[in-house]
């Protein structure tokens, strides 16, 4: 919202010597940020004074051009008093008027710089200036085309400075407005926001207070057939009007400087009134209306051209404004062609209507049409000033316009009740850590416009033009921005003594300091996915990771899914890195995934904590949030380079990756052949602690690869931490060392290809004793001397006890008994 200073101090008077940098600071600290603040002459530097013409000779050119060689009075303005010669093609002035003039060494808009030149034979220092030239928006002095400006006889002395007289040391201020502060959308609104924010700020002027006239029968007729989308609808007339009467030089200035554009006089009239009041006001050509005018819900598929020229299929949805002939206008949001204002329009029906909010927004979002006026109405705007917007645009057509009052009046329907909140008077203190009393509360309700009756408890209810106060919280946040954002107290919060992070957060930077350890760098990715990512994946339409949790707003329509996989912004990171030249790379992601659980969640209101049975109802709908790691690797793991050739990434690199996080809480993950999306199968290994499945590891798929764009033979895995958070060891014990030496036995076995080498250790591991150290699987070979449908798996057993040397004779006991435990589990044969 760009609002002149001028403008604002209208309708408030600022203590004498307040500056700009003032004002918008006390208005930033209470909600309405500055933007910037501008001037319509910040682009002229240099001299730009008045100048009297002492001469004007005319002379005819070759091509026909008639060209004025003038002496111009700048005064002293250019260091020497003398008259300035200045070459000028405009003829709208004579000898004697007085002119702007820009001397060389200016700059004016667009960059362009005024230099002593010579031009059609005459050394010319400096130019004569149209509105144009100057980037104003029309000549302040009713020069209608691109001739010079024509200074009044009394403007000033030659040499003065014309910036004041022209208005172009304006300062406009730019404000951002929250969307639930529409009311700072209007002159009125800002200026109230100036008495109750700037120290010494008074006699605020509401421009939406005044008398109007009685509603009476004799107004065009309106029926209202959706009160709750139109609550209140307000019509008035006018007669005689003039559509070629100009716009007044002060309201188009004005305009100009809010950033809207000076169209005509009834157009700007119904402008000047939104940016002043902030309701928005429609005009409709009364002669081109037949019959009352009705406001209801659009039929499905009704059509409407609206005043941008556009043909729109209307919406059950859409609240519209129609007469006998049909829909014309979709209300609050943009007129019809068939009733707008044109060069012929005579008599204008003043439309000030309160539109649903909910509605304007739906309404603006579905046709994708963006105004000003349905930013105010689908904000919020005061339902109770229609009445006094339409009598302030009638007062200004017939004042500019030429046109006659008509003695109708309508006013249909009635400004909907404000609901009163209550609140403790403390509650501002208690939120803030600030001193504030509640006689300091109460007097910063009323200073923003609420209705404030008794004590300790206190009954609020806020003014019209605040629909965004609705609960406790927002009186609250009222009383603090006026006592101060800025003197909020910064006080750290002091933990309890002995107390720091959570054993699940100390386990969880474990596991990231133990993976950024195995060469992978970290990441963060959006939690957002859609159907096309499970099908880049290969992920079946049967498979559980398709349950996704719909987003009701989601920030793109591609992906408008929770997603219940890490995998799937983590694949799109590594697709980036490739598509930016990186050839090998490690990177793992640690956040939660979101698992619907097919319950529901009920919204509770914010007045009061929920009890224990709506607790454990609202725990109940919420999906699990299960904590999960997922890593992708590419290219090559160990580089090569002069010392020899490197080596690619492997399946096992992904599997060993997770055995490294879950060795880092002491615990031991087994793996066992599986087939499961986006993995290769029979590279693809599901991981498990103590039984439990944790997730899998392996070689993704090459469709997979192909789908993201990664080399072939890409690894990845995705495991739950939750589970290693449950079942690790927090505090490990300190290591125990013997230094005994150890004793090794290998031991190669026959099984059927089908079981797993897991389950072979696991069998050896149970029969080996108490002794063993470590058992390492270090060959597997498949072929004719072991039998079709076998293999054989070869393991290193290392033996060593803490007390003692071990004989042979034990050592070799242990191995047999270890055979003997897998000959009787997995039905192997030693070879």
């Amino acid at each position: 919202m760009k609002a002149p200073l001028s403008w604002i101090k209208e309708y408030v008077d600022v203590p004498e010597g307040t500056t700009t940098e003032e004002i918008t600071s006390r208005l930033t600290m209470t909600g309405l940020k500055l933007e910037a603040i501008d001037s319509p002459g910040a682009a002229i530097t240099g001299p730009l004074v008045i100048g009297q013409v002492l001469t004007q000779d005319k002379e005819p050119q070759k091509n026909g051009k008639i060209i004025n060689w003038c002496t111009v009075d700048v005064g002293d303005a250019n260091g020497t008093g003398e008259p300035q010669g200045i070459i000028c093609g405009a003829h709208n002035f004579g000898v004697g008027d007085k002119v702007v003039v820009v001397l060389p060494g200016s700059v004016l808009p667009g960059g362009f710089a005024i230099s002593e030149r010579k031009t059609y034979g005459h050394l010319s220092a400096g130019m004569i200036c149209s509105h144009s030239e100057l980037g104003m928006a029309a000549d302040p002095f009713g020069n209608d085309g691109d001739g010079i400006i024509v200074l009044p006889a009394d403007a000033g002395e030659p040499g003065t400075d014309v910036r004041s007289i022209l208005g172009l040391d304006e300062e406009i201020i730019e404000f951002e407005v929250n969307p639930d502060r529409a009311y700072g959308l209007s002159l009125r609104g800002i200026a109230r926001d100036v008495l109750v924010s700037v120290e010494g700020a008074s006699n605020f002027r509401d421009p939406a207070v005044r008398e109007t006239p009685a509603a009476n029968e004799a107004g065009h007729p309106v029926r209202l057939e959706d009160t709750e989308g139109c609550p209140v609808f307000v019509a008035r007339k006018v007669t005689g009007f003039d559509p070629t009467a100009p716009t007044p030089q002060f309201m188009a200035d004005r305009l100009t400087a809010a950033g809207m554009r000076s169209v005509s006089l009834a157009v700007d009239v119904t402008n000047y009134v939104m940016l002043e009041t902030g309701r928005p006001i429609h005009g409709y050509d009364a002669d081109k209306l037949n019959g009352a005018l009705v406001v209801r819900r659009a039929v499905e598929g009704e059509k409407l051209t609206t005043l941008d020229g556009t043909q729109r299929v209307l919406s059950v949805e859409d609240l519209v404004v129609t007469d006998d002939s049909g829909v014309i206008g979709l209300g609050g949001v943009m007129g019809g062609a068939s009733t707008e204002i044109g060069e012929s329009t005579t008599s204008i029906v003043v439309e000030s209507a309160h539109w649903n909010a909910t509605a304007m927004f739906r309404t603006g979002k579905r046709h994708k049409i963006s105004s000003e006026a349905g930013k105010r109405n689908e904000r919020g705007v005061d339902p109770t000033i229609c009445e006094a917007a339409a009598d302030r645009v009638v007062e200004l057509l017939v004042e500019f316009g030429g046109a006659t009052a008509d003695a109708g009046v309508t006013v249909v329907g009635q400004a909907p009740e404000i609901p009163a909140i209550t609140v403790s008077g403390d509650k501002a203190a208690k939120v803030s850590g600030m001193e504030i009393s509640e006689e300091t509360a109460v007097e910063a309700l009323r200073a923003v416009g609420c209705t404030v009756t008794g004590t300790g408890t206190l009954s609020v209810t806020p003014p019209p033009w605040r629909p965004d106060m609705t609960d406790p919280q927002d009186t609250t946040e009222e009383v603090i921005r006026l006592v101060g954002y800025d003197k909020v107290p910064s006080i750290l919060p002091v933990p309890p003594a002995g107390r720091g992070l959570t054993r699940a957060q100390q386990l969880r930077r474990r596991f990231t300091r133990t993976i950024a350890g195995e060469g992978f760098t970290e990441v963060l990715t959006f939690p957002f996915v859609g159907e096309a990512d499970f099908d880049a994946q290969g992920i079946a339409a049967d498979d559980e990771r398709r349950n996704a949790l719909r987003l009701e707003n989601p920030l793109s329509s591609e992906a408008p899914f929770m997603t219940t996989t890490v995998l799937s912004g983590l694949l799109k990171a590594a697709q980036k890195n490739v598509g930016w030249g990186t050839s090998s790379f490690g990177i793992f992601e640690t956040t939660t995934v979101t698992l619907p659980t097919g319950g529901a969640t009920t919204i509770l209101g914010v007045d009061r904590g929920p009890s224990a049975e709506e607790f454990a109802a609202l725990q109940a709908g919420l999906p699990a949030q299960p904590l999960h790691l997922a890593l992708v690797g590419v290219g090559e793991s160990d580089g090569s380079g002069w010392w020899g050739e490197g080596r690619g990434v492997e399946w096992t690199d992904a599997v060993d990756a997770v055995r490294a996080v879950a060795a880092s809480v002491s615990l031991e993950v087994t793996a066992r052949n599986a087939e499961r999306a986006p993995w290769h199968p029979g590279r693809c290994a599901e991981l498990s602690v103590g039984g439990v499945v944790i997730g899998h590891a392996g070689e993704l798929h090459p469709k997979v690869c192909a789908a993201y764009g990664l080399p072939r033979g890409s690894v990845a895995a995705e495991v739950d931490l939750d589970v290693l958070i449950a079942q690790g060891v927090h505090l490990r014990p300190a290591p125990t060392f013997s230094v005994q030496p150890f004793a090794k036995e290998d031991v190669a076995l026959v099984v059927d290809a089908s079981v797993p080498a897991a389950d072979v250790e696991a069998a050896l591991r149970a029969g080996a004793g108490e002794d063993l150290e470590s058992i390492t699987l270090f060959d597997v070979f498949t072929g004719e001397q072991v039998g079709e449908g076998k293999k054989s798996l070869a393991y290193a057993l290392r033996f060593r006890a803490a007390d003692r040397t071990l004989k042979a004779a034990e050592v070799s006991a242990y191995r047999d008994a270890a055979v003997a435990s897998a000959v009787e589990k997995v039905g192997a044969v030693q070879r």
